[in-house]
């Protein structure tokens, strides 16, 4: 292998260094990383087949975050003089899109003070106020949401505003409506979610029910969704790890 190393120098070790910054942002399973780092650019290359070009695609999705910063400074200019709901709603859906999340919750605001009454409007600010760590302020919109659409978002709103009633105290409306979302969603936000709960309430064997839960998905799931999920594998495995045995 050290042959082969020497062969291809520089490009070898290009390859290699390609495939261990795509592992540490990507993070797949750990047994990659010992395959490229002892099986040099061989090791290398096959992980980048392997890993690396199914996330081609994912190079479309950075290449639109350009025209969507262009549309967020035209409408930032556009509100000056003419300060419109819909303005607003764009712009929140924007600001979200680009991870800025205290913007896009001031623009929904500001489109909800100008009398908006788009029911994704008031979801999407509760989502801003959860991730923000203000769950007692997304109560009001969820809340809103689930009584006019109790299936709104394929029922992440029903898993999120029992996530709210879980971090403001109220375990038991919590707890009724993680089961209930639970029925018939299968979003690893909101297992992940109802076993915090559940953890925190010294119920381990439930809790690793449902972190296990998400782990299991890995088995029948196809690879492109695998890798979206990688997050959630994530933090169940963390959960797991800081349950009891």
């Amino acid at each position: 292998m050290g042959f082969l190393t020497h062969l291809f120098y520089p490009w070898g070790l290009l390859l290699q260094v390609l495939a261990i910054l795509h592992f540490i942002r990507r993070r797949p399973d750990i047994y990659w990383l010992f395959i490229i780092v002892f099986l040099g650019p061989v090791g290398a290359l096959v992980y980048l087949f392997a890993e690396a070009l199914p996330d081609v695609g994912l190079v479309g999705q950075s290449f639109r975050a350009f025209p969507r910063r262009k549309r967020i400074r035209e409408l930032e200019t556009a509100i000056l003089d003419n300060p419109s709901v819909g303005n607003y709603e764009e712009l929140g859906d924007l600001y979200m899109d680009e991870g800025k999340l205290q913007q896009a919750r001031n623009a929904f605001d500001k489109a909800i003070a100008a009398h908006s009454n788009t029911l994704d409007c008031f979801y999407r600010r509760g989502v801003c106020a959860i991730e923000l760590g203000d769950a007692q302020a997304a109560l009001p919109d969820l809340e809103r949401v689930i009584k006019a659409d109790p299936d709104h978002d394929f029922q992440r709103a029903a898993g999120l505003l029992a996530h709210a009633y879980a971090q403001t105290g109220q375990k038991e409306k919590a707890e009724a409506l993680f089961r209930r979302a639970t029925g018939t969603s299968t979003l690893s936000e909101t297992y992940l979610n109802f076993a915090d709960l559940l953890a925190g309430e010294g119920r381990y064997s439930e809790a690793r029910e449902w972190a296990e839960k998400v782990l299991n998905k890995q088995a029948t799931m196809p690879s492109y969704l695998r890798r979206r999920e990688r997050p959630w594998f994530r933090r169940a495995k963390s959960t797991l790890k800081r349950m009891p045995a």
